[in-house]
């Protein structure tokens, strides 16, 4: 809302500056920042008003700016060609001999004395070093880019030195000197003889191992980590979802049985008839945890299994705390008398009804707030129609 409001105020205002009769002064831009389109209304005398578009070319450097810009620049070209070197006078690695300085409208072109020492590029040509190094005089010929004629000139001396190398580097360079050799001694023959010996040493080769298959280990590791993974989450959902299922359902189950009992049934009675009536009732495929678990129970106590064990077992095999309270119940009433079981069955089904509820409202309220995110989308999209054209609108 408050993107809304200063989009819309940032609008009216360029509304009202348009409207504004202008000092006849446009500002041009500085350099780089390219020329630009104003769109004015031009009144002559009385008359209407006509529009007009109006370029704004920018804003161009007098000459004694360029002269102020060539000092800028060559004051700093020292830094800027010396790339990872420390100094001019200790050149070991390439310099960054730059073609265009940095926001700055100046060219360069390099010339130098010795270019088999270093190119044009800044490149370093080490075959043409000595130990003591070479002296090298550059020279840079500095361009203003709007007017070829204004040039400037900058010179230096750098001192070229071979790179220094580790007792490793160097190791490794003579072997690759020695390697090379041998190459170019032994090409009419079908196989690269490598050296035994580098400077007096014992040399010993090593096929260096193949990464790729390292890299199909880990990845066959870590593919197989991710499978357990997302099977564990899968199971973990089934879980849950078959919970969710119980519950619903556990109301339902309870309000049968006392329905039954009152009527002058048994126990084992009536949850064979709560069972009986799953199966008429079923539709195709319809799948119901809680009252398969209860044709799983009628069947041990059909096997000889002993009722009170069997209710038991009905409760450990749903492994939800309601469950396990129902059959915990109907399994202590069988060994202390069913009296006041019905009275029981009544609190439990009155307070299966209220958990639901309150479930049901829960699940509600989630949903409300898993609704807030496309509300949030929705209210990005209606900012973005809002201030996208009063911003393209504005001359800024």
């Amino acid at each position: 809302m408050i993107l809304v409001v200063i989009g819309c105020v940032l609008f009216l205002a360029d509304c009202i500056r348009s409207s504004v009769k202008m000092d006849g002064e446009l500002t041009r831009n500085d350099y780089g920042g390219g020329s630009r389109t104003e769109e004015l209304e031009v009144q002559i005398e009385k008359e209407e008003k006509i529009p007009v578009e109006v370029q704004v070319s920018e804003r161009k450097y007098s000459s004694q700016e360029i002269q102020e810009l060539f000092k800028r620049v060559i004051g700093s070209m020292e830094e800027q060609i010396l790339g990872n070197n420390k100094s001019l006078d200790w050149v070991e690695y390439d310099l960054n001999l730059l073609t265009k300085i940095p926001d700055e409208p100046v060219e360069v072109s390099w010339e130098m004395d010795r270019y088999d020492v270093i190119d044009t590029r800044g490149e370093i040509q080490a075959a043409s070093l000595s130990e003591d190094g070479e002296i090298v005089n550059l020279s840079a010929i500095l361009t203003y880019t709007e007017d070829e004629k204004e040039q400037a000139m900058y010179q230096c001396a750098i001192h070229v030195y071979p790179e220094t190398l580790t007792e490793e580097e160097k190791q490794l360079q003579e072997v690759k000197q020695e390697i090379q050799e041998s190459d170019q001694n032994g090409q009419t023959s079908p196989v690269l003889k490598l050296p035994d010996q580098v400077q007096g040493k014992v040399v010993s080769y090593y096929q260096k191992p193949d990464q790729r298959g390292l890299v199909l280990i880990v990845m066959g590791i870590l593919s197989g980590i991710l499978l357990y993974a997302l099977k564990q989450q899968r199971k973990k959902e089934e879980q849950e979802k078959r919970k969710q299922q119980m519950m619903r359902d556990y109301p339902e189950i309870i309000n049968k049985l006392t329905l039954f009992l009152g009527a002058g049934m048994t126990v084992k009675r009536a949850w064979k008839k709560v069972v009986e009536d799953y199966i008429q009732h079923q539709n195709a495929g319809e799948f119901r945890y809680a009252y398969e678990e209860m044709k799983q129970t009628c069947y041990e106590m059909e096997s000889g299994m002993a009722e009170a064990e069997s209710y038991e077992n009905f409760g450990r095999r749903c492994n939800v705390q309601a469950y396990i309270r129902l059959g915990a119940l109907l399994s202590q009433n069988l060994r202390k008398g069913t009296k006041g079981l019905g009275e029981l069955l009544k609190m439990e089904s009155i307070q299966a009804f209220e958990e639901r509820k309150a479930r049901a409202k829960r699940i509600g309220e989630e949903a409300g707030t898993r609704l807030l995110i496309p509300m949030f989308l929705m209210l990005a999209v209606v900012l973005v129609i809002v201030i996208v054209p009063a911003f393209l609108s504005m001359q800024i």
